[in-house]
């Protein structure tokens, strides 16, 4: 049996005991626990082994320091030209400091929660459907900057504010529709017509430039026309025979051709008188010879004499 010391004893070490279990508090990695002494905050316990007063102390909330994220649930925006969009979103925060975290607001998720909500019906109810839909990035920066200014009396930091769907009714997403086809159709129009106007000008300026090259074309034959008239008639001035001789050849020999290149003559007759055609040709070449040089005309191809003709065969 136990004497009166041995249960003294055993008093005494589970009473020690119960005053370690009490003071010694581990904190987990993550997390800071506030502490309050008889219901006033005192210190915050940091992650690791931390020893209180036993029975005075005791561990007020416990708060987690990573970052969290809180879902917003779809709610409805009247937007700034009265149109009724459905928007959900996500917010990103983190507590940097606990007492203020746990003492500044009570409820603090639904804290955040609800001034989320606030600011996005504020801030996208400002803007247009149009500017709504296609600045979401901008939207997500602004309700990032109203709502981490609005959370920081309570000591948490808000890192992201997304955006994930905005969802108008479906008679405006058909609206919609009917516009942007309407606005496509408009601008292929007005490149078809763009481009038709392009090559309009660009068939103008070819026809102008064909006009230009003929007529200069032209010029050039007529001025060699006329240096040629010039040289036969100072050849006739110096009483040179043969430069009427290259006249009457010339004129010969273009009747010839348009008779050759008739359709509707089936046989050419030629005269007698073809053989003084050759002699005309020979005035044509003292001519050339006279006015460009004997080198020139050795350098030509030579034409193929022709055969003689014989009257007598006739």
């Amino acid at each position: 049996m136990f004497g009166g010391l041995d249960i003294i004893v055993i008093v005494l070490a589970i009473l020690v005991i119960s005053i370690l279990v009490a003071g010694i508090k581990t904190v987990p990695q993550g997390y800071n626990y506030t502490v309050e002494r008889f219901g006033r905050y005192t210190k915050t316990l940091t992650p690791g082994l931390n020893l209180i007063v036993p029975f005075v102390d005791r561990v007020g909330a416990k708060l987690n320091m990573m970052e969290q994220v809180l879902d917003v649930p779809t709610q409805e925006v009247i937007t700034k030209d009265n149109a009724i969009v459905a928007v959900d979103a996500v917010a990103f925060y983190q507590v940097l400091n606990a007492p203020q975290a746990a003492y500044q607001v009570s409820n603090l998720q639904n804290a955040i929660l609800n001034l989320t909500m606030t600011n996005i019906r504020t801030v996208m109810g400002s803007m247009d459907l149009d500017e709504l839909l296609s600045n979401r990035d901008a939207i997500n920066e602004r309700l990032l900057r109203v709502v981490d200014e609005a959370a920081h009396p309570w000591g948490i930091k808000v890192t992201r504010v997304e955006i994930k769907d905005i969802n108008p009714p479906a008679n405006l997403v058909e609206s919609m529709a009917r516009q942007m086809m309407a606005e496509r159709n408009k601008r292929a129009q007005i490149l078809e017509a763009e481009g038709m106007k392009q090559a309009q000008v660009l068939e103008a300026e070819g026809r102008r430039e064909a006009a230009f090259r003929d007529a200069e074309a032209r010029e050039r034959a007529a001025e060699a026309e006329a240096r040629a008239t010039q040289v036969v008639s100072e050849a006739i001035a110096k009483g040179d025979v043969q430069a009427i001789n290259y006249f009457v050849a010339q004129k010969y020999t273009e009747a010839l051709a348009k008779i050759g290149s008739s359709s509707n003559n089936k046989i050419v007759l030629m005269p007698m008188e073809a053989s003084s055609l050759i002699g005309s040709l020979g005035g044509i070449g003292a001519i050339a010879r006279e006015v460009f040089g004997d080198q020139a005309l050795q350098s030509a191809p030579r034409t193929p004499r022709p055969p003689r003709i014989n009257p007598d065969q006739n």
